[in-house]
């Protein structure tokens, strides 16, 4: 049977160390992993007092519905009141006499318990919706006033776990996502975080503070963290050893202020009783202090200890001691990944179990208690990872001292092979993208699987703040025993997330939820499209399917015969992901745009629309950028031009759409960056940072763009019309002038003005708007009519073609 594929979004974790011991036999009770056991009653000793955690609920309530700040009553209650298990019950309360006094009493073991019962409760019983603000908010309209609040069934209702453990967070969702938010920001998200039942998200925020105080006990100075240290933006990377300097340095005042965030959001998370997970030393060290692999002297890699060196051990120990002195206390779950999209120097076993021994002993020095958890996306994208390195690895480690997790099950699960996690998005790029029926029953095959050793779900996205349907059901299924039945959730889903029921919406979400959300391609969904991530290539090197050139009449930069039998594995341009009808989804927008006028107060409903729409938009130009590279090939320049501009209007007309929305605005990105910096300098190196990570980064020359381009692509009002528009009329120029001048395409010339447009924007200091603009349902129906009503390009004016090529 074929292995079954999750949602990048199913971060299930996995003790892999006893799937190892199950090779040899494994009896349930030898899988039983006593020091999981020992950290969870860790976990329930060290916690917050009860006051602490109910007040940090209060909170949370008074912050999201404060009008029913009285309506609730919460009560921590021991693991015995929820049969041995983690649970909330949400009960009718028994003194409830009318409004002004508590009307539902919700009890569970912690604050994150607590919380994720009052989201239940507003979400099964309200009809409301809670997702992140960019993704329009919470739709609370739907909740009755108080006093008027729906009863549950006499007894009440208990929800227990059926695995104890809800993970969030990428290694790089701080620099994609969190790179430059303050503590108000940050509230909202572990507020977020605790509706959505999540106990052990990762903490990264601050540590190069932490480093600073480690490597000066080995005379490492300022200046010389200053080419180790990535800058704000490319922390992520620097810290994963993907790369050193670049972006930098960092000012003493961001590792100061970064602290001291860090220390609030530790603090709200333990209010909760959250189980924040610290990072731990991988072995990468500043160049003062290399003794073994060598690295880039510019920017790529930092280098890394030798693990037989004593030093190894020495610093992993006095980084978490180090934390535990900052932080007060620790969450005895480290995470450390040293080879992270980085590949190992040597394959010898041997080497690989020495390193994974080493950093295991640095945690232990540091905390006895220490349990490492390790991102397992290594497993998935490297072919070096071979059963005997995996093993070696793994089985450096004690049985039942390592989390794997299984970053990428909804494409390569890993625990079918070897033991299990949800991915779901690339680099905070925009694509409604989705596999709910694997979100829908993934984490139960894994759990139910067999000598399964799954000790938590979670959601591992690169980016945050896009798709709130996945994420809505993935959240849930760290509730549910069995598989959700998605024909009726998605009946309910609307309903939920806009605050009426509209059968005409119902209606387009079943078809969204039947082609955008029905991803079984197994491919990657990286976000290509041509608006956004524009090709590098002549055009000669683009298929064009169904056409057919002579060579003789072709003017490329390259020998033509590479394009006359080119295989689409040969294809240099990476074609947009397609994994739909895009004229189903068409016909969901117009449900949306019939039905919306209904809704269209509702800022949920906004957002959906803005997204389908460029959704829909994005996959036309696609359509277009081929017919453009088709009348090139058959030399006609008028169609080219035409072409062209219908192109570039699109660009335009989309970047209107966007700035309809708060959602899809570049200014708040760039405006949030400089809003961290303590002066004018760091406000210029911040934007420029921010831009930077969006456009084109790492390393090019004049005349070659860097592979790191387009990575992190934005569909942003203000990114399209000044920087994705202008690019593509660069390319399209030098189309026209290689048809009217009878040459091969100027590739180089491309290049080259293209990398100074880059570079060009990014020291830019020009302000966007950081608030919407224009009516999105107004703008939606007059791009629908104007693209796609009728989208044959063959009508578009000037483009009827006569199917013969022209002599050059």
């Amino acid at each position: 049977m074929a292995a079954p594929r999750f949602h990048r979004v199913i971060l299930l974790l996995v003790a892999l160390a006893c799937a190892a011991a199950s090779e040899v036999g494994c009896s349930d009770d030898d899988r039983r992993f006593p020091h999981l056991d020992r950290v969870r009653e860790l976990h329930r000793r060290e916690g917050g007092p009860a006051a602490e955690q109910e007040a940090a609920a209060r909170g949370l309530l008074a912050r999201l519905l404060p009008s029913h700040s009285g309506s609730f009553d919460f009560r921590v209650i021991s693991t015995d009141q929820c049969g041995g298990k983690a649970c909330f019950i949400v009960d009718n309360h028994p003194l409830f006499d009318g409004e002004g006094t508590p009307e539902l009493l919700l009890l569970g073991i912690s604050g994150v318990e607590i919380s994720a019962g009052l989201h239940w409760y507003l979400k099964h019983y309200c009809a409301a919706h809670i997702s992140w603000d960019k993704t329009g908010g919470a739709q609370l309209s739907s909740v009755p006033r108080p006093g008027s609040l729906p009863g549950v069934p006499s007894g009440g209702i208990m929800i227990q776990r059926p695995v104890g453990w809800s993970y969030y967070q990428n290694a790089v969702t701080s620099s994609y996502s969190f790179a430059w938010w303050d503590w108000e920001r940050w509230e909202k998200e572990i507020d977020w975080m605790a509706l959505q039942g999540i106990n052990l998200p990762l903490a990264f925020t601050g540590q190069e503070s932490i480093w600073q105080k480690v490597f000066q006990r080995y005379n490492i100075s300022k200046s010389d963290l200053d080419d180790f240290f990535g800058g704000p933006a490319f922390l992520a990377w620097s810290r994963m050893a993907n790369m050193h300097g670049w972006g930098g340095p960092l000012p003493q005042s961001w590792l100061d202020d970064q602290l001291a965030l860090q220390k609030k959001i530790l603090s709200r998370m333990y209010a909760f009783g959250m189980f924040p997970v610290l990072p731990a030393f991988s072995g990468n060290i500043p160049a003062a202090l290399r003794f073994t692999v060598d690295s880039n002297p510019r920017w790529c890699c930092t280098y890394l200890l030798d693990a037989s060196d004593p030093l190894f051990v020495e610093i992993g120990k006095l980084f978490i001691e180090e934390q535990i002195r900052e932080y007060g206390r620790t969450s005895h779950v480290p995470s450390s990944d040293t080879f992270d999209e980085n590949t190992p120097p040597l394959s010898d076993p041997n080497y690989i179990s020495s390193l994974g021994a080493a950093t295991f002993r640095g945690m232990q020095s540091g905390d006895d208690d220490a349990i490492w958890l390790m991102q397992g996306w290594l497993f998935s994208y490297d072919p070096f990872w071979e059963p005997p390195q995996m093993k070696a690895l793994l089985h450096s480690v004690p049985v039942g001292r390592m989390i794997v997790l299984d970053l990428y099950a909804e494409v390569k699960p890993i625990w079918i092979n070897s033991d299990q996690c949800m991915l779901h998005n690339f680099a905070a790029d925009f694509e409604m993208y989705g596999v709910l029926d694997m979100v829908a029953s993934g984490p139960i095959d894994a759990r139910l699987s067999a000598n399964s050793t799954m000790v938590g779900v979670g959601m591992s996205m690169e980016g945050i703040e896009q798709n709130p349907i996945v994420y809505d059901l993935m959240s849930e299924m760290a509730f549910h025993h069995k598989q959700v039945d998605l024909q009726v959730w998605i009946e309910t889903y609307p309903a939920r997330r806009y605050g009426k029921s509209i059968v005409g919406l119902q209606d387009a979400w079943r078809i969204l939820y039947q082609t955008l959300y029905n991803c079984t391609d197994g491919k990657n969904d990286k976000n290509r499209d041509v608006i956004v991530a524009f090709p590098d290539v002549e055009p000669f090197a683009i298929q064009t399917p169904g056409l057919y050139t002579s060579s003789s009449n072709m003017f490329s930069t390259k020998s033509s015969k590479n394009y006359i039998v080119m295989d689409a594995s040969n294809n240099e341009y990476e074609q947009p992901h397609l994994w739909y009808d895009t004229n189903a989804v068409i016909r969901a927008l117009e449900l949306f745009l019939r039905y919306g006028d209904e809704v269209s107060d509702s800022s949920t409903f906004r957002y959906d629309l803005v997204d389908l729409t460029r959704q829909t938009l994005a996959k036309y130009a696609n359509q277009v950028f081929v017919k453009i590279i088709e009348s090139y090939k058959l030399n006609n320049v008028n169609q080219v031009i035409t072409l062209c501009h219908h192109f570039i209007d699109l660009v335009n007309d989309l970047d209107m759409l966007l700035a309809s929305h708060e959602g899809f605005l570049l200014g708040p990105w760039l405006e949030s960056a400089k809003g961290v910096a303590r002066d004018k300098e760091q406000e210029i190196q911040y934007e420029w940072n921010a831009r930077t990570q969006i456009t084109m980064w790492f390393d090019n020359t004049n005349t070659k763009a860097s592979l790191l381009r387009d990575y992190a692509n934005k569909y942003w009002s203000g990114l399209l019309r000044d920087y994705y528009g202008p690019r593509a009329a660069i390319y399209f120029k030098y189309l026209r002038l290689s048809l009217e001048r009878k040459e091969p395409f100027a590739l180089e010339e491309w290049r080259r003005e293209w990398i100074s447009l880059t570079n060009n924007w990014q020291i830019d200091r020009k302000v966007f708007p950081t608030t919407a603009t224009g009516d999105p349902l107004n703008i939606s129906r007059s791009l629908f009519a104007k693209y796609l009503r009728d989208s044959d390009l063959q009508k578009v004016e000037g483009t009827k073609s006569s199917g013969k090529s022209a002599d050059l």
